[in-house]
């Protein structure tokens, strides 16, 4: 791996991603990682306009202390998983840190990503897929099919089936 910075992994804390640290811990040992969480930031606020009598629900009144409770919790989420991801690639043998990346709510994940390896030249970036049945053998996730038309770097696929 030619690039000078560290092995960028996607965590979001599914089973999947549980997979890919361990098993990019065990390929990549003794280097360097980057464990990103996406937080979407002001997601909270997006609640604030979702149209609930359209599915049937009687329509919410969230208001704007509300949103903000809201955007404070899931980001306090997102870095309990970047630290838990970060704690479970230093066991596995990687010298991880954690990194939140808040982006925008209509921001693909994959584009953050990408460009979190970009930035810190990354010598390679790393994703679970999951396994959804006969599709999942074929098809990978919306995420990795866009890490994988996106990244500048190699990227790592972590297929993950569920047998662990």
């Amino acid at each position: 791996m030619a690039a000078s910075g560290p092995v960028v992994i996607g965590f979001d804390g599914s089973a999947a991603a549980l997979h890919a640290v361990r098993s990019a811990g065990g390929l990549l040992a003794g280097r360097r990682g980057l464990v990103v969480v996406v937080w979407k930031q002001g997601l909270g606020f997006e609640l604030l306009s979702l149209p609930t009598s359209s599915v049937g629900l009687p329509p919410t009144t969230l208001n704007v202390a509300e949103a903000l409770e809201a955007d404070r919790t899931l980001y306090e989420r997102a870095e309990e998983l970047a630290q838990q991801g970060a704690a479970l690639a230093r066991a596995a043998g990687l010298e991880a840190d954690a990194l939140i990346e808040a982006d925008d709510v209509d921001v693909p994940i994959s584009d953050t990503l990408t460009r979190v390896a970009r930035e810190h030249d990354a010598a390679a970036l790393v994703v679970g897929s999951h396994h959804h049945g006969r599709e999942g053998e074929l098809l990978p996730g919306t995420i990795t099919r866009g890490v994988l038309r996106r990244a500048t770097v190699p990227v790592l696929v972590v297929r993950h089936t569920g047998a662990d």
